[in-house]
């Protein structure tokens, strides 16, 4: 096998390893690196033979325990189709191997827009029928504890973590969150997490999967792809099999602000070494509007540091503003004291 650049010498033995185990004596050839997101893991795509493959390599500052956990997540998630194959998974090293997605962009989908979130309703669908994840217990609860460990945070100033934390509180207090009921969640399924091979779609980097309420992927799906209450229909139907109820679109509007403030505490805490060397304006507010903005400008470099930034200041944003509207007071209302 060719030595891989930027691959750490520690890890190329264990490398060496997964390789052979999956591959016996074929050769493994032109490795190329695929960019990734903001976890730092080193991907490459590679053949052998006349089939390709992605070796994906998760960087030594990942727990083992939260490596295990979403490598686990990814081989129950393939075994329903949910994920791509998976042909090696050590947690312990931190590799795994598995089929290649040539990804085609979302807005290439024969049946357009509608037929996306179809496709997408059924892929939430399919995820939810794999064997359970690992849990991390009570999803409210455990914003709460992110939510602390980014006080004083310069990204978030005490006024706005305030209202992040009273609008939480809120959210806790009125909405029922029976961990009895969970199911497989991926928890991040944003456009760069979810492939489309020109016939079906499919779902990438586990590294946030878990247990979770039915409608967190659902929440934010609907919040990034399929937008606008047709879409958000036919997303919402084609996972659940049913028609919405008030009371399920309230508790879907709750918890597409909590998965807003999940997503801003956790790019927080992926930056808090970097932070102090990112150049951002020093202002905490950001806009969904103003960010989406300044992608489509080329503000930010894709995958830097400064966008993560900025992704970061935008959904706590959302969250504290969201906290304070009267679709946010009217959605508490139809669920306190009841389920969805």
């Amino acid at each position: 096998m060719q030595r891989l650049a930027a691959i750490p010498r520690a890890r190329e033995d264990a490398v060496h390893v997964a390789l052979r185990e999956v591959f016996a004596n074929r050769d493994a050839r032109d490795f190329i690196p695929i960019s990734g997101g903001v976890s730092g893991a080193l991907i490459y795509r590679f053949a052998v033979e006349e089939r390709l493959y992605v070796l994906r390599i998760e960087p030594e500052r990942i727990a083992l325990a939260d490596r295990q956990r979403g490598f686990e997540c990814m081989l129950s998630a393939s075994q329903v189709g949910a994920a791509p194959s998976v042909h090696y998974a050590d947690a312990g090293t931190g590799i795994a191997i598995m089929n290649f997605v040539a990804g085609r962009p979302l807005s290439e989908h024969p049946d357009g827009p509608m037929g996306l979130a179809n496709g997408l309703g059924a892929l939430v669908a399919r995820l939810q029928t794999a064997t359970a994840f690992p849990s991390i217990g009570n999803y409210p609860d455990a914003i709460v504890k992110m939510l602390d460990d980014v006080r004083g945070s310069q990204l978030l100033v005490s006024d706005q973590w305030n209202r992040c934390a009273e609008g939480l509180s809120r959210i806790r207090a009125a909405l029922p969150w029976d961990t009895s009921s969970l199911v497989p969640c991926h928890n991040d399924p944003n456009p760069r997490n979810i492939l489309f091979d020109g016939e079906r779609l499919w779902l990438v980097d586990w590294e946030l999967a878990f247990q979770n309420d039915r409608l967190v992927d659902l929440a934010i799906l609907t919040t990034d792809i399929a937008e606008g209450p047709e879409l958000e229909d036919a997303v919402l139907t084609a996972a659940l099999g049913s028609k919405l109820t008030p009371e399920l679109r309230a508790r879907l509007l709750l918890i597409r602000q909590l998965t807003r403030l999940f997503y801003g505490c956790v790019v927080l805490q992926s930056l808090a070494v970097e932070l102090p060397s990112i150049q951002h304006d020093g202002k905490a507010h950001l806009t969904p509007e103003a960010f989406r903005l300044g992608v489509e400008e080329g503000l930010w470099k894709p995958g830097s540091p400064e966008i993560a930034c900025a992704f970061a200041k935008m959904s706590l944003t959302a969250f504290s503003d969201a906290s304070v509207s009267s679709m946010f007071d009217k959605a508490l209302n139809l669920v306190r004291g009841g389920a969805s």
